[in-house]
């Protein structure tokens, strides 16, 4: 089992750490939500959890708790600009489908 972040989201991964000042990494989960199933959810972790899996990529960690860990499975995260937006884009290899809003997914 493994989750990576290209070199982007690592480099924007830092950025915020190095801006708040503190924290080992960043979590990757999931949660019950939206009209498919599951959404992501992205938060700064300061202390990991005896039970978490942690994955470096280009020398940020992600950190993932077991029960995300399942729906997460070979997933890269990488950070996009398109135009004016930018952010986290999730590449899942599970996912089966998506909701038209792009909110949440199923596996």
């Amino acid at each position: 089992m493994a989750i990576s972040m290209t070199e982007a989201a690592a480099q924007h991964v830092r950025r915020s750490l190095n801006g708040r000042g503190k924290g080992d990494g960043i979590r990757l989960g999931v949660r019950t939500t939206g009209c498919s199933g599951l959404a992501y959810v992205l938060e700064f972790v300061d202390e990991v959890n005896s039970d978490d899996q942690v994955f470096e990529s280009h020398g940020e960690k992600v950190i993932i708790d077991p029960k995300s860990l399942t729906y997460l499975d070979g997933t890269e995260l990488d950070f996009v600009k398109e135009g004016l937006n930018e952010g986290f884009k999730f590449n899942n290899p599970n996912v089966r489908g998506e909701c038209g809003c792009g909110e949440s997914f199923n596996i």
